[in-house]
């Protein structure tokens, strides 16, 4: 079990969502959506098959930084939240003290779910566990500059744009597109102060 697993922490309920580690049973839910062409067109791994997807997913690491997001209401799997926590840049002599301090964080939702909320909801509630239980210094998210709905997600959630790169990420179509990082310190979110 990683950090960010700890069962003293999950499930985390919001209003309407709960929020849990994936297992290997909910894949093809997560692959129903994640193979949508408005999906996959911002994701960084989107492999083609089921077959694929499974062996990518099922790999012990990546499965154990995906937290599944259900609805409340009725238990149905809307999104999944990416949430790897790893150590910061230190020197040497320090680095020890800089150890499973930072996270990594991304997102994905299923479309029709998109535009009520949910995602505010479920990163909120993340960031909370981060600057909370996990008691990390610092979250950071990056995407693409043409993916406007996540960085205006995290604009909405206090995070700080730290860079705008001109070109720097190939996307599968071809094309190099502008990206963007965002950032945010335990001491500047509300609920950890």
């Amino acid at each position: 079990m990683t950090e960010s697993q700890r069962s003293d922490i999950w499930p985390v309920r919001t209003d309407r969502l709960e929020i849990r580690p994936a297992t290997a049973d909910d894949l093809g839910a997560v692959w129903e959506y994640r193979r949508l062409p408005d999906v996959y067109r911002w994701l960084g791994p989107a492999p083609q098959t089921r077959e694929a997807f499974d062996e990518l997913y099922l790999d012990p690491d990546r499965l154990a930084t995906t937290l599944i997001l259900t609805r409340l209401d009725d238990g149905s799997v809307i999104g999944d939240i990416m949430l790897k926590v790893g150590d910061a840049w230190a020197q040497r002599e320090v680095v020890d003290q800089a150890k499973g301090t930072v996270a990594e964080l991304g997102w994905t939702l299923v479309p029709e779910h998109s535009g009520k909320g949910y995602a505010s909801e479920a990163v909120r509630a993340v960031i909370d566990v981060c600057f909370g239980p996990l008691g990390l210094r610092r979250v950071h998210a990056g995407c693409f500059a043409d993916n406007e709905p996540s960085w205006r997600l995290m604009e909405r959630l206090g995070m700080r744009r730290e860079e705008f790169s001109r070109k720097t990420a190939l996307h599968r179509s071809g094309e190099w597109m502008d990206g963007m990082n965002y950032g945010l310190l335990a001491e500047e979110w509300p609920t950890a102060r």
